[in-house]
C-alpha cells in the first residue's frame, strides 16, 4: 500500500478518471505560453462548432491558430476563466461557446451538447517557463484551467499547512520587471480557485499574492466545530473529489456560484476585482435548500443559522438567483418572484453586482420602496425584488389581491430583527392575498411610523359584500405566513420567536417508566455554520480571547444634615449613573482609551487598526468625542475620531454628527477607512450589521447583554490578511454575563418547547376581572373599526373615552398597573401567536382590535420615584478606575437551549426597599471602593485569589456540585476565616482590615462566595 503523497494524488486522479469520466493527459499537454491545454480547446470547438471554425478560419494555419490562442489567453486574463466559460469568446466575427451548461431533463439536445464538455485532469503540471516547479494536479474544463491542487499527506509528516506555505512562498504569480507575467497560470482570475489539501482538511484561495495569500477553510465541519468528520471506509477529504469535483457539482459552481465581482475603490476610484468561489458551508446550504424546496410543496419554512461574518450576503445572493431559475416538473418556474427582505440597503447593490456576472439572466434585480414600484418591477419582468423590512408593508399596501395566485420565495436577512408581530403579519397578508387592515402591534408604529394603513381600505377596492365576520376571518388568515410562499430566514443569532416561526419542528417522546408520552417538541435550524466552527477555522476571529474588564470605584458624600429615606436598589443605580456621567469619569476613561490605542493598537493590522468606542447615550458619545479629540491633539497624535449618532435636540438645539465631524453622515463608513480617522465613537449606531475588517479594538462603556452583546462585540470578528487578534476593553459589563450571551449562539441554538397560546386566556381573565368595560363596548369598537366610515371616528372616540374614564375612576393605582400591564402583554404576544398557532380565534382577534385601540388612550401611569431629590443630597468625592487581569472568556462545547417566548402577566406596583441615605451612601462606597489602601493592587490580588483558595475545601466544592447551597454556605463560612488568617504570612493589610471591619468582611465573603459558585458550581439551588 502506498501511503505517500503521490499515492493520495493517484487515488484522486484515478477516481476522477475511472468513476467521474475525466480525461487525463500528460504534463506536456499543458501549453505554458497560453496557460491552457490547447489540444482540448481545439477539439471541443471543432467537434461542437465546426461551422464557426470554418467561417473564422481560426485553425486554418499555424499563424491563425497562434492568434486564436493568444487572444483567448488575453480574454481569460482580462475577464477571468469562469466568465469566459459562461459567456464564450469572440474571434474573427464568431462567438465561440467554450462550455455547455447542465441540461434540463426535457431537453435532449442540451444533454448531447453537455456530453461534449471535456472535464480533464493533469498530474504534475510543469507550469513555469523559468524553473521546473510542478503543481500536483490541475482540473480543466474544455482545456481551460479551473482549479489547482497542492496535496500533502499526514502519513509523511506534512499537512495542508505545508501546502499553504508552498503556495505562499513557491508559487509566484507576480509580474517580472519587464511587465511580463512570470507565471501565467497563477495570475489572478486565470484559475477560479487554488486548493491546499491533505487527507484530513481542505483549504482554498481565489487569489495568490505571495506571503499575503489568504486561505479560507473548505471543510465540512465536525461536532459543530472545525475540520471534517471521520468517514467510514474512506479518506476525510474524499468529499472534495467525490462530490465537489463531480461533473454535476463543478458545473453547478461554474454556472451559479463562481464569479468575478467588480467594484470601485472609494479612495482611488479605480476598478477593483474580487474572485469568488463558494465556501463549503455556503455550497452545502444553497444546494440543500434547493433540493428540499424542489421536493416539498409550497409553504415550506427554513431557518439558516450561519455565524456573523460567514458570508451570508453571498449565500443569500446565490440562493435568490437559483430560486429564480428553479423549475417545477412541468418545466414552469417554481417561483414567480423572489423577494429579499433586509435592513441592509447595500445588499441591493451586492446582489445586482453578483447577478450581473451570470449569463443566462440579466436585468433581474429591482429595488422596491412603494407599491407602485413593486407593480412596475413585476410587470417589467423583475424576478428578484429587494426591500427593507420597514418599507415592505407599504409595498404590499395596495396589491395584495393581485398576488394571491403567484408563488413567492421570501428570503429574510437577519431574521431575528425582521419578525416583529405587525411586520410579519403585514408581509404575510399582502403576499397571500388575504388582504385586510391589520391592527398594528401596540407601540410598534411609534418605532416604525406608518407601517400599517389604519383608517382606509388598504389593499385595492373594498369588498362591499363582506360583513364583519368575513373581515375578522380574512384578518386571521392574513396573520398566518402565506401558503403561497416559501420562507428562507438567515440569522447568526436566532431568538426563540425566530426558531418557533421558521425552525424545523421535531417531535419528542418521553418515557415515564410506565408508558411513552409526548414531550415538548424541539425547534432546530435547517442548516448551520456555527460561531464555533467559524472561529476554529479562522474565518472569523474570537473576540473574547483578549478581554479586559475595568472596575470603577467611587466615593460620594452625604451633603445634608438630615437622613432622608430612599429606595435602596434604585438609589444605588441612580448614584452610579450620576458618577458615570461626571466630567472626571469621562476624562479618566478617555485617557485610558487614548493611551491604550496609541501604545498597543495603532500598529495592528499592518498599521491600519481602527477602534470603536461604544457609549451608553448620545450625550456620552459627544462627551467622549470631545474629550478624545482634545487628548489626541494635545499629544500631537496624527489620529482623529469620528462620532456617530442620530440627530438629537440637546439644550434646545439640534445637534448632528455631521456638524461635529465636519462632513456628511453618509461618508462615515468611507472616512473611517482613511487617515487620519482611527476612532469611531458610537451611540446605538454601527453596533449591528457593520462590516469593517480594520476594526481591531472595542472600548465598551455601555451595559450590553444577550443578543445585543453578541452583535456589538462581533463587529470585531471580521478577518483581514494582516489581522491576527482583537481586543475588548470593557468598562461596564460583567465578564460572566458576556460569556453567557455568547454561549447561547456559540453552537446550535435550539428552542426547547413551544409557546403556550392559552396564556392569552390568563391575560384576558386578569383584564376582565377589573370589570371596567362591557362586552357591548368592545363589540361596538370592533364593528366601527372594521365596517365604519371615516365620519364614524367620533363614535369610536366616545366609547373608548368612557372606558378610559372608568379605568381611571374605578381602579386603584395597583389595579391600573396590573390591568394595563396585562393589556400590553396581550397586544405584544397575540400577533405573533396568531401567526404560528394551528387554530384561528375570532374571539382573540376581536379582543386584540379593541385592546390595541384602548391602549393608545390609557393614561401613562406614574410609578412613584422613591429616589426623587437623591442627587441633591449627595456630592461626588472621588473616582478611581482599576484595570483587571486580561483574560480569555472560554465558551463550552455545547448547544444552547432557549425557552419559548414568555407571556408574563399583569404586574403590580413594586414595593420599594427603603433605607436611610447614610446607609445607602455607606453601602455604595463599600461596594465601589471607600477604603484607602496603601497597596491596593496587592489587596486586589489577594481578594481575587480567594475563590481559587476556597476550592481546596473538598466539602465546599462537593456541596456546590451537589446543588446544596445551604451546606455550601455553612462550609464556606467555616473555611474562609482560616484561609484569610493563613494569608497573614503574605501581606497583612488586607487581613487586618478583614478581621477588624465586620462590614468589609461581610462584603468580601458575599462576593467571594458568589464568585466561587459561578466558578466551581453554578448549579446551587436557592
Amino acid at each position: 500500500m502506498d501511503t505517500s503523497e503521490t499515492g493520495l494524488e493517484k487515488i484522486i486522479v484515478d477516481w476522477l478518471s475511472d468513476q467521474n469520466g475525466y480525461e487525463q493527459e500528460t504534463p506536456h499537454a499543458f501549453n505554458k505560453d497560453f496557460a491552457l491545454v490547447d489540444k482540448w480547446v481545439e477539439r471541443f470547438i471543432s467537434e461542437t462548432q465546426p461551422e464557426k471554425v470554418e467561417q473564422s478560419m481560426c485553425f486554418k494555419s499555424p499563424s491563425e491558430r497562434q492568434k486564436f490562442f493568444t487572444r483567448l489567453s488575453g480574454e481569460i486574463t482580462k475577464r477571468g476563466v469562469t466568465d469566459v466559460l459562461r459567456k464564450g469568446y469572440k474571434f474573427n466575427g464568431s462567438t465561440f461557446d467554450l462550455y455547455y451548461p447542465l441540461p434540463s431533463e426535457l431537453n435532449p439536445s442540451a444533454k448531447v451538447a453537455y456530453a461534449h464538455n471535456i472535464f480533464g485532469v493533469i498530474r504534475q503540471v510543469m507550469y513555469s517557463k523559468s524553473n521546473n516547479n510542478e503543481i500536483d494536479f490541475v482540473v480543466f474544463i474544455n482545456g481551460l484551467p479551473l482549479a489547482t491542487f497542492e496535496l500533502k499527506n499526514n502519513f509523511t509528516g506534512q499537512t495542508y499547512e505545508n501546502a499553504i506555505m508552498q503556495y505562499r512562498t513557491d508559487r509566484d504569480p507576480h509580474s517580472t520587471g519587464s511587465g511580463q507575467a512570470k507565471e501565467l497560470l497563477l495570475q489572478k482570475k486565470r484559475c477560479a480557485v487554488h486548493f491546499a489539501m491533505d487527507d484530513c482538511q481542505a483549504w482554498m484561495t481565489t487569489e495568490l499574492c505571495g506571503k499575503d495569500t489568504w486561505f479560507l477553510p473548505f471543510n465540512r465541519g465536525t461536532g459543530g466545530g472545525a475540520g471534517n468528520p471521520v468517514v467510514e471506509g474512506d479518506t476525510m477529504t474524499s468529499y472534495v473529489w467525490k462530490d465537489v469535483l463531480t461533473k454535476q457539482t463543478l458545473s453547478t459552481i461554474i454556472e451559479n456560484f463562481a464569479q468575478v465581482i467588480r467594484s470601485e475603490d472609494k479612495k482611488t476610484h479605480k476598478e477593483m476585482e474580487k474572485v469568488i468561489w463558494p465556501r463549503y458551508h455556503q455550497l452545502d446550504a444553497v444546494r440543500s435548500l434547493l433540493h428540499v424546496t424542489k421536493q416539498s410543496p409550497i409553504g415550506r419554512r427554513f431557518l439558516i443559522q450561519h455565524s456573523a461574518g460567514s458570508g451570508k450576503s453571498n449565500s443569500i445572493t446565490w440562493l435568490a438567483y437559483q430560486l429564480v431559475t428553479l423549475l417545477q416538473e412541468n418545466q414552469q418556474p417554481f417561483f414567480d418572484s423572489v423577494v429579499v427582505v433586509t435592513d441592509r440597503v447595500n445588499l441591493d447593490r451586492q446582489i445586482r453586482d453578483n447577478i450581473h456576472a451570470f449569463q443566462r439572466l440579466s436585468n433581474l434585480v429591482g429595488w422596491a420602496d412603494k407599491s407602485s414600484s413593486l407593480r412596475e418591477l413585476l410587470q417589467g419582468g423583475k424576478k428578484i425584488i429587494i426591500s427593507t423590512i420597514f418599507k415592505f408593508s407599504f409595498i404590499l399596501d395596495e396589491i395584495g389581491n393581485s398576488l394571491k395566485d403567484r408563488r413567492f420565495a421570501i428570503i429574510i436577512d437577519e431574521a431575528h430583527s425582521s419578525q416583529s408581530g405587525s411586520l410579519s403579519a403585514n408581509l404575510a397578508t399582502g403576499i397571500s392575498g388575504n388582504a385586510a387592515p391589520v391592527v398594528p402591534l401596540c407601540g410598534e408604529e411609534e418605532k416604525h411610523p406608518g407601517l400599517v394603513a389604519e383608517d382606509r381600505e388598504p389593499y385595492g377596492q373594498p369588498n362591499q359584500s363582506e360583513d364583519m365576520e368575513d373581515k375578522i376571518y380574512r384578518i386571521l388568515k392574513g396573520r398566518k405566513l402565506a401558503k403561497n410562499a416559501n420562507y428562507y430566514a438567515f440569522t447568526a443569532t436566532p431568538k426563540n420567536k425566530t426558531l418557533e416561526m421558521f425552525g424545523d419542528r421535531i417531535e419528542r417522546i418521553a418515557s415515564t417508566g410506565l408508558a411513552e408520552v409526548p414531550d415538548e417538541p424541539l425547534y432546530v435550524p435547517f442548516h448551520e455554520y456555527t460561531m464555533k466552527q467559524a472561529i476554529e477555522e479562522g474565518f472569523i476571529l474570537d473576540v473574547l480571547k483578549y478581554y479586559t474588564p475595568y472596575s470603577s470605584y467611587y466615593r460620594v458624600l452625604k451633603a445634608v444634615e438630615d437622613d432622608p429615606e430612599f429606595d435602596r436598589k434604585k438609589a444605588l443605580g441612580k448614584i452610579r449613573s450620576y458618577v458615570e456621567r461626571q466630567p472626571e469619569t469621562i476624562e479618566k476613561k478617555s485617557e485610558i482609551i487614548v493611551e491604550h490605542f496609541c501604545r498597543k493598537v495603532y500598529m495592528k493590522i499592518g498599521g491600519h487598526a481602527r477602534a470603536m468606542v461604544v457609549t451608553s447615550s448620545i450625550e456620552r458619545a459627544i462627551e467622549f468625542y470631545k474629550s478624545i479629540t482634545r487628548m489626541l491633539v494635545e499629544r500631537n497624535s496624527p489620529y482623529r475620531a469620528i462620532v456617530a449618532f442620530t440627530d438629537k435636540v440637546i439644550d434646545g438645539k439640534v445637534v448632528t454628527e455631521a456638524e461635529l465631524n465636519g462632513f456628511p453622515s453618509a461618508e462615515i463608513e468611507q472616512r473611517i477607512e482613511q487617515e487620519p480617522y482611527r476612532f469611531l465613537i458610537v451611540a446605538d449606531k454601527f453596533q449591528t450589521g457593520y462590516d469593517q475588517p480594520l476594526l481591531h479594538t472595542m472600548y465598551v462603556d455601555k451595559q450590553i447583554s444577550d443578543l445585543k452583546a453578541v452583535q456589538t462585540l462581533s463587529r470585531l470578528n471580521r478577518c483581514h490578511p494582516k489581522k491576527h487578534d482583537t481586543f475588548v476593553l470593557d468598562f461596564a459589563n460583567d465578564p460572566e454575563m458576556i460569556r453567557q450571551a455568547f454561549q447561547r449562539y456559540y453552537k446550535t441554538t435550539i428552542l426547547a418547547g413551544e409557546s403556550d397560546i392559552n396564556k392569552l386566556n390568563d391575560l384576558t381573565e386578569i383584564i376582565e376581572r377589573f370589570n371596567f368595560y362591557t362586552q357591548k363596548d368592545a363589540d361596538s369598537v370592533v364593528e366601527l373599526k372594521l365596517t365604519g366610515r371615516d365620519d364614524d371616528r367620533p363614535k369610536t372616540d366616545a366609547i373608548i373615552d368612557s372606558v378610559v374614564r372608568r379605568f381611571k375612576d374605578e381602579l386603584d393605582e395597583d389595579g391600573q398597573i396590573k390591568c394595563k400591564s396585562a393589556i400590553k402583554n396581550f397586544c405584544r404576544c397575540y400577533p405573533y401567536f396568531a401567526g404560528i398557532m394551528p387554530i384561528e380565534s375570532p374571539e382573540w382577534e376581536r379582543q386584540y382590535i379593541f385592546y390595541a385601540l384602548l391602549l393608545k388612550k390609557l393614561p401613562k401611569l406614574k410609578i412613584d420615584d422613591d429616589t426623587q431629590g437623591l442627587l441633591d443630597d449627595i456630592d461626588f468625592d472621588k473616582y478611581r478606575i482599576v484595570r483587571e487581569e486580561e483574560r480569555a472568556i472560554v465558551l463550552e462545547n455545547e448547544d444552547a437551549a432557549v425557552s419559548p417566548i414568555p407571556v408574563g402577566a399583569g404586574g403590580g406596583k413594586p414595593s420599594p426597599d427603603m433605607d436611610v441615605l447614610s446607609s445607602i451612601v455607606k453601602d455604595f462606597n463599600d461596594t465601589y471602593g471607600n477604603i484607602e489602601w496603601k497597596n491596593r493592587d496587592e489587596v486586589q490580588r489577594q481578594i481575587e485569589e480567594l475563590p481559587v483558595r476556597i476550592a481546596s475545601s473538598v466539602d465546599f466544592v462537593n456541596a456546590l456540585r451537589n446543588g446544596d447551597r445551604q451546606v455550601a454556605q455553612m462550609t464556606f463560612n467555616d473555611d474562609i476565616v482560616g484561609i484569610v488568617a493563613g494569608m497573614l504570612e503574605e501581606k497583612t493589610e488586607f487581613v487586618e482590615r478583614y478581621f477588624n471591619n465586620p462590614d468589609f468582611q461581610n462584603f468580601v465573603n458575599a462576593r467571594v462566595f458568589q464568585a466561587a459558585v459561578q466558578r466551581f458550581g453554578g448549579t446551587c439551588s436557592h
